[in-house]
């Protein structure tokens, strides 16, 4: 959702502000399309690991999951306005949770990692459309005065589906199955997709508008040839491979026509123009940060608590909680307080939370408390949600109305990149680094250690069978506890790094009022 909303007259397809009938009943159905939409950004996190074993997948093959919906998401989310103005915008809206439903069932019935990336992307490319239609469907059916009460409650209900996400996953990945976190979609879509039916009005549409498909389709295909080589770069030794080479060339032959395309159309995909802006380019900064450092250690987690810390399913679910916690907490501040606090100040406060609880998470070793589980986990959602508002304060107020809209398909974009790019390279980095500790660890693991010439009390030795599983099962460990603390490090380093660019963001307009703040209220994943 954009920072500053447009009016009414500059949404997409609008009506007259505030003429729906059975606004209570509107706001339910879009918040509770939303709601389903941004569980399925964390719920799948949890189920990770059971999911790895059912597809026999790598650790860096699995998170093709997550990012497959990211990117469709990202991809899909600008066309979004176009689309409610071509075909109405209660025909996409129904048609886009429809096919939310139809590939979250194919998500949960999948029985291979291909079908389930498939399926991933077809469920990210309905969702997509469903934040931005919603925000403008309630901006369209509330009067002006009640709007900013409007948006607060939708966009809070948007946000507790990260909060309950990974809880949630867990407890139905252990007592059901992983494919229930899909299937759990279809009952309460379908409630949101009657009552949208019933109660949602038609738009007037305009047949005559076109979509640029040539800036589209370069930019998909510039964006996808990147994700997949990120995805497929660490298991195909990178730039040893044609593939990899192949889809490098891709990508940057889409992203060159992309920019050159806009540089020279007269009504190109997404304005140039925008990025003249020094407040929004900064701002789309932030956002690719904010994705970078903030959604990484979401995909991680499960998989460091099951595999380090060896926790039950549920458990590595609660544990997850108070990430959500933390940023549902901190976005309510947040939202109080921008108008009243320079937001540069609280996004470097917010780069402080998250640089210091990576910090703190790259000294973790294999018997790491709960505790410190637990206070990291809160620091890094009060983090990642005390900079979500301010930073949309700087990037929207300077822009003029009529390009808010746009503006907003951009921002969600930029941030959507930002957290598939860290995913993918997160992966990366941890295979390969511990691929590399674990052959160094083997190294010493021979008959000329004085450690291992004799059978140790503990069990420690090369004598038998037993010992050298029990050393390997050991080695592996370490290795893989080098690989999540250098992740975790290297987030620490990107956002101390990124408070130097904060001195050149010019001072932003204050949001004085409850309804200019509540309108700075977006959806966080």
């Amino acid at each position: 959702a954009p920072s500053r909303s447009p009016p009414p007259s500059q949404t997409p397809a609008g009506n007259v502000t505030g003429s729906s009938k059975h606004p209570a009943l509107i706001t339910a159905s879009v918040g509770l399309a939303s709601f389903l939409y941004s569980v399925d950004w964390t719920i799948a996190a949890v189920a990770l690991p059971h999911m790895q074993g059912t597809f026999s997948a790598t650790q860096d093959q699995i998170g093709w999951v997550i990012t497959s919906y990211i990117v469709a998401s990202a991809l899909a989310i600008p066309a979004a306005g176009w689309l409610s103005l071509r075909f109405g915008r209660k025909r996409v809206f129904l048609w886009a949770v429809t096919v939310f439903l139809i590939a979250s069932v194919a998500c949960g019935a999948a029985n291979s990692l291909a079908m389930e990336v498939f399926a991933r992307i077809v469920q990210g490319l309905g969702g997509a459309f469903l934040i931005p239609l919603s925000h403008a469907i309630i901006l369209d059916t509330y009067p002006p005065e009640e709007q900013g009460k409007a948006m607060a409650l939708w966009g809070m209900g948007a946000v507790m589906g990260s909060f309950v996400g990974p809880t949630l996953g867990g407890y139905v990945t252990e007592y059901l199955s992983w494919r229930y976190i899909f299937y759990i979609n279809v009952p309460f879509g379908l409630l949101a997709l009657a009552g949208a039916a019933a109660f949602l009005p038609e738009t007037k549409r305009d047949p005559e508008r076109r979509l640029d498909w040539f800036g589209f389709l370069s930019l998909s295909l510039g964006i996808g040839s990147l994700q997949l080589m990120l995805d497929r770069g660490g298991q195909l030794d990178w730039f040893e491979s044609w593939e990899i080479i192949t889809e490098a060339c891709l990508a940057v032959l889409g992203l060159y026509l992309f920019n050159v395309h806009c540089l020279t159309a007269k009504q190109p995909f997404l304005d140039p123009r925008l990025l003249a802006q020094r407040n929004f380019f900064l701002g789309l900064v932030f956002a690719f940060i904010y994705g970078f450092v903030v959604t990484p250690p979401i995909v991680l987690m499960p998989s460091f608590l099951d595999q380090v810390r060896g926790y039950s399913i549920d458990a590595i679910g609660l544990l997850q909680a108070p990430r959500g916690l933390g940023l549902f907490s901190a976005m309510i501040i947040g939202g109080r307080i921008t108008g009243r606090i320079d937001p540069r100040k609280l996004i470097a406060f917010g780069l402080l939370c998250l640089a210091w609880s990576s910090w703190e998470m790259s000294d973790w070793t294999g018997d790491v408390g709960v505790w410190p589980l637990v206070w990291t986990n809160f620091m890094q959602g009060i983090g990642g949600g005390i900079i979500l508002v301010p930073t949309q304060v700087i990037a929207f107020p300077s822009l003029e109305p009529h390009r808010r809209t746009e503006a907003t398909a951009v921002y969600n974009l930029v941030r959507n990149i930002g957290a598939s790019i860290g995913i993918s390279g997160a992966l990366a980095m941890y295979v390969r680094t511990s691929s590399i500790m674990h052959a160094q660890l083997v190294e010493h693991a021979s008959p000329f250690n004085r450690a291992l010439q004799a059978q140790a009390p503990e069990g420690w030795g090369l004598a038998s069978t037993q010992a050298l599983a029990r050393l390997e099962r050991e080695i592996s460990l370490q290795s893989a506890i080098i690989g999540f603390t250098g992740d975790f490090f290297l987030f620490a380093l990107i956002a101390l790094a990124a408070m130097p660019l904060l001195l050149f963001i010019g001072k932003p307009k204050m949001l004085r009022s409850a309804a200019d703040r509540a309108e700075a209220m977006v959806i966080a994943e």
